[in-house]
Parts: C-alpha cells; structure tokens; sequence
C-alpha cells in the first residue's frame, strides 16, 4: 500500500497512511461475512481461494483509499471528493480494466512464458520430471527478478519498507513486546504468514502438482497449467498454514524458510515514521475488535480523520 499499512481484525480492516501535511488518516471497513462464506473457509482446500477472492475484494477498497488521498493537500479534500463522486462510474469501470488486464498479463507472463521456454529445451531435457523442474525453474528466477527490478524504483522501495513495518508490529504484539516504535523497530522484518510466501510456495506447490499432468503437446501444457491454477492455489494455501503451525518446532520450522527468504526481497527496513503509522493501524484495529493494548505513539504529531 502506498504510504501505509493494513491490518485486518475480528471486526474490521484498518488502513492508516500518512498524508501530505504529515497527519494521519484512517480507512476502517466493517467485516462482514455472509454465512455461506463462513462455512466455505472451514473446508479445507476451498478456504484458500475463498481467502484470496476475500483479500483481493478489500484490498483493491484500501489500495484505492492509498492512492486517491496520501499525495493530496488536506486543503484540497472538498474539491477532490466533489471530482470523485462526477466520475464514480469512470473510475469503477478502470478499475475493472485494470483488473482484467492485470490478471490476463499476469498470468501470461509468469505461467505460460516458463512452460514455453522450458518445451524449448526438450531436446536436452525430454523426461517430463526434467521439464517439470526446468519450467519451475525458469518461474522461480522470473519471478524474483521481477520482485528485484520493482523493488529499485523509489516508490516500491517504499512499499515494501511499510510491508516491513507491518511485520515488525505483529511480530512484537505476537512476542508480547511493548508496542513503541524502539521496541518494533528490533523485531524482525519476516513473517510466517505473509503473503510473499504464498506466492513462492505456488511455485513450489506447482511442481508436484504438475507431475501428475502431461507435458505435452505445448498446447495442452499451457491450457492444464491455466486450469490448474485454482489447485495449485488452494494447495499452498494450506501448506502456508501448516508451516506457521509447525514454526515454533525447532526440526520443522525450516520449511517456512523459503517463503522467509524471499521476503528478503518483498520487505524493507522501514524508518520510524513508517512504523508509527503502521502502528496507528494497528491501533485503530485493536480498538475496534475491543481488545486493550499500550501502544505508546506520539499521537500529538497527528491529526486524524476516520472514513468507514
């Protein structure tokens, strides 16, 4: 999220970013869950593409909250929000663009680009375990060099030291810490749970999955690996959560680490700016689930507005 943290609750999602005028302001969505969605995540294997259609719906409310207010003058909200609601229609119909062309270049690039490069070498590696392995391969470094080369432009670098702040707060709430920004500021920047590792164990989920399919022809390859791609997704999810299960085993631990590892990329250290604001999150998140916690912030620094 650009200049800010979310964090989700028992009884809503917080966003906090910090503004222009260096004020901090809050986006809270109730959560809400009909009883059909309540069910479904309790059944293993369906629970995870529940999740993620649940994340991705809140997330794209928050990430828009982000982006429409954190670079805008507070001076300038009336004009803005007045703009805002003339073009509402607009703004829904790209957002829905944006999604589709997301998910279409997506999934073109990183699912069918490695099973094309990977039929290319058949002639050197003609079993299907050894394409199997060299196409995960090619998706494993493509998928770290695009999380590299994002990771250099400013605004990213910035992302991701927020994506560090979130962790560093939950990590020393979890470790029963006191919440000040000294104390989070010595916790670490990984987490278990975290979506980063999500997405390197579909890559590592995909390749046991796709033993059991056929390579060729290339046609047939691209197509089960499109279809497979709910599989593969409820499949991690699950193994997600047996890892964080499994993290205070000290024999068992390691499998989380590859997931750990490749938040060496998708997190930053963050300033103590960045983590009073992910800890004015936390805070909002706290409040509204009624759980009372000392979070000691320099609340007199900022000004703050709720939105719900």
């Amino acid at each position: 999220m650009i200049e800010g943290v979310m964090f989700a609750g028992k009884n809503s999602f917080v966003s906090a970013i910090r503004r222009k005028d260096n004020s901090i302001e809050y986006f809270v969505q109730k959560r809400e869950e009909s009883n059909i969605t309540k069910q479904l995540k309790k059944i293993p294997f369906i629970r995870g593409i529940v999740a993620l259609i649940q994340a991705s719906a809140n997330g794209i409310k928050h990430l828009e909250f982000a982006s429409d207010r954190y670079d805008v003058d507070p001076k300038d909200d009336e004009n803005i929000l007045k703009q805002k609601e003339t073009s509402k229609l607009v703004m829904i119909l790209g957002l829905g663009a944006v999604g589709v062309l997301s998910f279409i270049v997506g999934k073109l690039i990183f699912t069918v680009t490695p099973a094309i490069v990977a039929n290319f070498f058949t002639s050197l590696v003609p079993s299907k375990t050894g394409q199997v392995l060299l196409e995960s391969f090619f998706k494993l470094i493509l998928l770290l060099a695009y999380i590299y080369f994002i990771s250099l432009t400013p605004l990213i670098k910035r992302v991701f030291q927020y994506h560090g702040a979130e962790h560093k707060v939950i990590n020393a709430y979890e470790n029963n810490v006191p919440l000040t920004v000294e104390n989070v500021q010595k916790q670490s920047r990984l987490h278990y749970r975290c979506g980063s590792s999500f997405i390197l164990f579909t890559v590592i989920i995909g390749v046991f999955v796709y033993m059991f399919v056929a390579t060729e022809p290339l046609w047939w390859r691209i197509v089960n690996r499109i279809l497979l791609i709910p599989v593969v997704i409820s499949f991690s999810f699950e193994f997600l959560q047996f890892t964080n299960k499994l993290r205070h085993i000290p024999v068992l631990r390691w499998l989380g680490y590859p997931g750990l590892w490749l938040q060496l990329l998708t997190t930053k250290e963050p300033d103590d700016d960045q983590v009073e604001v992910a800890l004015h999150s936390f805070k909002k998140v706290l409040e509204n689930d009624n759980v009372e916690v000392d979070i000691k912030i320099t609340e007199g620094t900022y000004s703050e507005a709720g939105h719900s």
